[in-house]
C-alpha cells in the first residue's frame, strides 16, 4: 500500500494578534490528492489557517511546509502553486475577461496563453460568452468567477474558503461537481471550507474539524463509515428478537444504526462528547 504523501503541513501554528491569540499550535495534514473539508464555526480559525497558508499572515509559531519546502525562499516560491477563493475581489465596472486578464498578468501567466487560459477558465465555471460587466453578476456569478480566478494557471492546490456560501441548491450542486473535476481530472489537491456539513461530507473525503484556535480531529470518510460495525438482520417478531439477542449478550442498536453524518461527528466532538 503506498504511503500518503503530504503536500501541506502545518506543526503547532500559532498566531497572535496582540495579546489575542487566534491559532493555539495547529497542526494539519493535506495529502496529494486530498479533497480536505476544512470545519469550524465562525472565529475558530479557518479563515487565518488559509491566510498562513497562502503567505498573507504571518505565524508568530509553529511551522509550515507547502509540497515539500523545507527553507523560507522555498515557501515563498511554491505558494505560487496555490490558486485560491478568499472571497470576490474584482472591479466591477470591468468584464469577466477583462477582469481574468488583470489577474492572469499578476500570476504572470505568459501574455501569448492569457486569452486561451481567460477562455478555459470561463468555460469550466460556464460564464464562456458573459461580456456584462461585473457588477450586474448575481452571486452565484460572482462565485463562479471568483472560482475561474482560481484555477488560472491550473495551480497543484486550490483553497476554497466558503465557495457555496449564498448559494441556491443548484449552485451548490455546480460547485461540488466542479470540486470533484477539479481533483479527478485536473489532479488538484482541495482544500475547502463550508459551514453546510452535509454538502462537504459529500464533497470532501478528509476533514479537519477547528474549534477555538486548534484542529480537534482530522478523520476520513471512512471514520464516518466505521462509527458503528453492526449486522443487520430481518425478522418477523422485532421485540421477541430484541429480547432474545439481549439475553444472550447482543447489543441491539436502534432498529438499523446507520452511519454516522459529518454533522454528527462535529456536534458530539465540540459538544465534548465522545465522537
Amino acid at each position: 500500500m503506498e504511503t500518503a504523501q503530504a503536500i501541506i503541513q502545518m506543526n503547532h501554528i500559532v498566531k497572535k494578534y496582540g495579546r489575542q491569540e487566534v491559532l493555539k499550535g495547529v497542526t494539519l495534514s493535506v495529502n496529494k490528492g486530498d479533497i480536505y473539508g476544512l470545519i469550524g464555526k465562525n472565529g475558530a480559525g479557518k479563515t487565518t489557517i488559509f491566510k498562513i497558508l497562502l503567505g498573507l499572515s504571518h505565524a508568530s509559531g509553529g511551522s509550515l511546509s507547502i509540497t515539500g519546502s523545507q527553507t523560507t525562499k522555498e515557501l515563498r516560491e511554491n505558494r505560487r502553486k496555490i490558486g485560491f477563493f478568499v472571497g470576490n475581489s474584482f472591479y466591477p465596472y470591468l468584464t469577466p475577461q477583462e477582469n481574468l486578464r488583470y489577474y492572469a498578468m499578476v500570476k504572470k501567466i505568459p501574455r501569448k496563453q492569457i486569452k486561451d487560459e481567460i477562455n478555459r477558465v470561463l468555460e469550466i465555471v460556464s460564464l464562456s460568452g458573459v461580456k456584462k460587466p461585473v457588477k450586474s453578476f448575481s452571486l452565484g456569478m460572482k462565485q463562479r468567477l471568483g472560482i475561474a480566478n482560481a484555477i488560472l494557471g491550473n495551480p497543484e492546490i486550490l483553497i476554497l474558503d466558503e465557495p457555496t456560501n449564498g448559494l441556491d441548491p443548484q449552485g451548490i450542486a455546480d460547485v461540488r461537481a466542479m470540486i470533484h473535476r477539479f481533483n479527478e481530472e485536473f489532479g488538484m489537491t482541495v482544500i475547502v471550507s463550508s459551514h453546510i456539513l452535509g454538502e462537504l461530507e459529500h464533497t470532501a473525503d478528509r476533514f479537519g474539524i477547528v474549534n477555538e484556535g486548534i484542529v480537534v480531529r482530522e478523520i476520513t470518510q471512512d471514520d464516518l463509515k466505521n462509527k458503528e460495525q453492526a449486522i443487520e438482520i430481518a425478522v418477523d417478531d422485532l421485540e421477541r428478537a430484541k429480547e432474545l439477542l439481549e439475553a444472550g449478550g447482543v447489543k441491539v442498536l436502534r432498529e438499523i444504526e446507520e452511519k454516522s453524518t459529518l454533522e454528527d461527528f462535529y456536534f458530539r466532538l465540540i459538544g465534548g462528547e465522545e465522537a
